[in-house]
């Protein structure tokens, strides 16, 4: 998942929903790993983020903003951004929210 973690809403809205997912799915071979798009000046915004919507997993930001290297190289326009990876880092479904996500989990899990 690529997102802004402090304050951009689309995120923080979205956040509720991965967290039920990730708690559904991790044991079945689910994971994640978010990387934030925050700009420089926000890492302890980032980090009480992740700590208040309890988002339990790994998580990366070089606080680059749009210039983040994973964000380029996976053409990330908008934010939040999904990829769903198999277990050979092929995309296999991008850009689920809500229910759509659980629905791929488990049709995939």
């Amino acid at each position: 998942m690529i997102s802004g973690h402090r304050g951009v809403q689309p995120c923080r809205r979205e956040n509720p929903n991965v967290v039920r997912a990730y708690k559904e799915y991790h044991d079945k071979g689910f994971n994640i790993i978010s990387v934030s798009l925050d700009r420089q000046n926000a890492e302890a915004a980032w980090k009480a983020a992740i700590e208040k919507d309890e988002m339990d997993w790994y998580h990366i930001s070089r606080l680059m903003h749009w210039q983040d290297p994973i964000a380029k190289l996976y053409n990330v326009s908008s934010i939040p951004a999904t990829f769903l990876l198999d277990e050979n880092g092929i995309i296999i479904a991008k850009d689920l929210r809500g229910q759509a996500l659980h629905d791929k989990l488990a049709e995939l899990l």
